[in-house]
């Protein structure tokens, strides 16, 4: 499921993107994310920010039901420009140090992460199963 040269330079250019998982009553959880696109998977750092404390919600979604969807759009004034990405998939929480690589890959795209102890904390991993994308240019 490759994606296009446009769709690859829509994941590259946006910098946030809106995670759904489902919760325990089955209805969609959202959550707006920083990713990065490493090996043909998505990945997504659980950082530093301020949390409740308690376990985040989009960890004990996937540990129950793994089936995400991550959804990259780019709106603009200008609606030649708009286009959106929708990836389907399964996510699994990880060790951050069981990837070293994703860990690089997220603090070369926010320079925010360069100071924050990623390693320390686990990451989420999307494996794309099926995506849709739409953009007004064709």
């Amino acid at each position: 499921m490759p994606f296009e040269p446009w769709q690859l330079e829509l994941i590259e250019s946006c910098r946030s993107a809106t995670l759904a998982t489902i919760n325990r009553t089955g209805t969609p959880s959202l959550v707006p994310v920083c990713y990065a696109y490493l090996d043909g998977r998505f990945v997504i750092a659980i950082d530093e920010k301020p949390k409740s404390g308690r376990p985040l919600a989009r960890l004990r979604n996937i540990a129950a039901d793994p089936r995400v969807t991550l959804l990259i759009d780019r709106y603009d004034d200008d609606w030649a420009k708009l286009a959106w990405l929708r990836v389907e998939g399964g996510a699994v929480a990880i060790d951050a140090m069981a990837w070293p690589g994703a860990v690089g890959a997220l603090r070369t795209r926010y320079t925010q992460y360069r100071d924050m102890a990623l390693e320390r904390r686990p990451i989420m991993v999307i494996t794309p199963q099926r995506h849709v994308a739409w953009r007004w240019q064709m």
